[in-house]
């Protein structure tokens, strides 16, 4: 098969990165894959990984008609036979070109923490977590499948990283003090508020231990990050929140933590690196990965919403970092239960093989004409209701930035499993 993949955008981010490392691990299969996106860090990490980029144009709104056009170009060029969006708009833009280009399949990976309601019901749909596969069936869409986020478990190891040294020299983290590490893209919906209450409980912890919060990564909250490290920094009187900035490689990041902090694929990179792991959420959920609330985030994802099983806030992630703190055997241990979890649930070239089937199922089950245009014409309507509910938005000025992330499922849906994590 030859394959298109084309991410939301090429600046560092989990279903970026997904997006690459899982195309890379497709091709070695023996498929052809191109990188479809517009420019950005990480089109060098999939030419060094092996795929070839093609550059997108720049959008405007989206779905583009602009990129659509390109798309199709490309697609007859090439002889593509899926089209692979990561993310909604992508998966629109697909779409539409597979509407044009005959014998074409569009397939769509969503690894947000919702689902557009505008990605039509009979579009392939891959989702990251057992709880949003859940909610999506339950809500007529057929053809969802589960995709959790993979890991290159062979790259992702202290033994496998480049420049570990250097990383430790230049933000000098060669005295004892704990490294608590966060690789997040500095987003003002689902992330800020874990990165404030990150930066205050270590604040509060420096007046015991000595520690250090490493966060790696930029984005449109960059400022207000900034502004509480450097009033952090003051008060405490040395550097105890160091900003990296965006690195193209953040392995040494992970390599030189002591403790992980993160969501998503963050968090799960931080567990193959043998990193005792603290879940970050929304509305002060922080949790400590354990053999107890591990079946809680294989249910919902690397996520949680509301107070863990320790409370809320700066205060619960201060408790469970002195525990951890405290105990380096316990640090040991959960090391070792998180490699482990990568190693047999999120294995890279698993989820390549699971990848191509899911191609060929798809490709091959293509779903007929009157259900197909009865899907697209609801969801045609569904989109026209969010983008009027956008210009009202934006003219009362509470546009959210990041906008399913901000309506996550894990804040509302029934379904088995808890919606929080309960034991530590």
């Amino acid at each position: 098969m030859r394959i298109l993949v084309y991410p939301h955008d090429l600046r560092l981010g989990g279903s970026q990165l997904n997006a690459i490392e899982l195309g890379a691990a497709v091709q070695r299969l023996g498929h052809d894959v191109l990188l479809f996106g517009q420019p950005g860090p990480l089109a060098q990490t999939a030419v060094e990984l092996g795929l070839e980029y093609v550059p997108a144009p720049l959008p405007g709104k989206r779905p583009s008609p602009t990129v659509i056009s390109a798309l199709v170009r490309t697609v007859r060029e090439r002889g593509v036979d899926v089209l692979h969006g990561y993310e909604w708009p992508p998966a629109l833009e697909c779409l539409a070109a597979s509407k044009v280009v005959r014998g074409t399949t569009a397939v769509a990976t969503v690894m947000s923490m919702a689902v557009a309601p505008f990605i039509p019901k009979s579009m392939p749909l891959m989702v990251g977590t057992e709880q949003i596969h859940h909610w999506e069936s339950s809500r007529g869409r057929g053809e969802v499948h589960v995709m959790e986020p993979p890991v290159d478990t062979h790259a992702n190891q202290a033994s496998a990283t480049v420049g570990l040294d250097a990383f430790t020299r230049k933000f000098a983290l060669a005295d004892r003090s704990l490294t608590v590490v966060c690789v997040s893209r500095l987003a003002q919906e689902l992330k800020l508020e874990g990165l404030m209450s990150a930066m205050d409980a270590v604040r509060l912890l420096s007046l015991e231990h000595p520690v250090r919060l490493i966060i790696t990564g930029t984005g449109p909250a960059s400022d207000a990050v900034a502004s509480r490290a450097a009033l952090i920094n003051a008060a405490t009187g040395r550097e105890t929140v160091t900003l990296t900035g965006e690195l193209a490689d953040p392995r040494p990041a992970y390599a030189a933590a002591d403790v992980v902090l993160g969501m998503g694929g963050s968090a799960l990179r931080g567990l193959s690196f043998g990193k005792p792991l603290v879940v970050q959420g929304e509305r002060g959920f922080w949790e400590l990965l354990t053999p107890d609330s591990l079946p809680t985030f294989l249910w919902q994802g690397w996520y949680g919403s509301g107070p863990g099983s320790g409370g809320e806030g700066q205060n619960a992630l201060l408790a469970i970092l002195r525990a951890l703190m405290n105990d380096e055997q316990l640090r040991r241990d959960l090391g070792v239960l998180g490699r482990q979890v990568v190693e047999q649930r999120y294995s890279l070239d698993s989820a390549a093989r699971r990848q191509v089937r899911l191609y060929e199922d798809f490709a091959a089950a293509r779903p007929g004409l009157a259900a197909t245009m009865a899907s697209e014409v609801a969801a045609i309507g569904r989109y026209a209701g969010y983008v009027g509910k956008r210009r009202s938005q934006r003219v009362l000025r509470r546009l959210p930035r990041d906008d399913f992330n901000a309506r996550p499922v894990a804040s509302h849906a029934a379904g088995p499993g808890l919606h929080v994590a309960r034991g530590v």
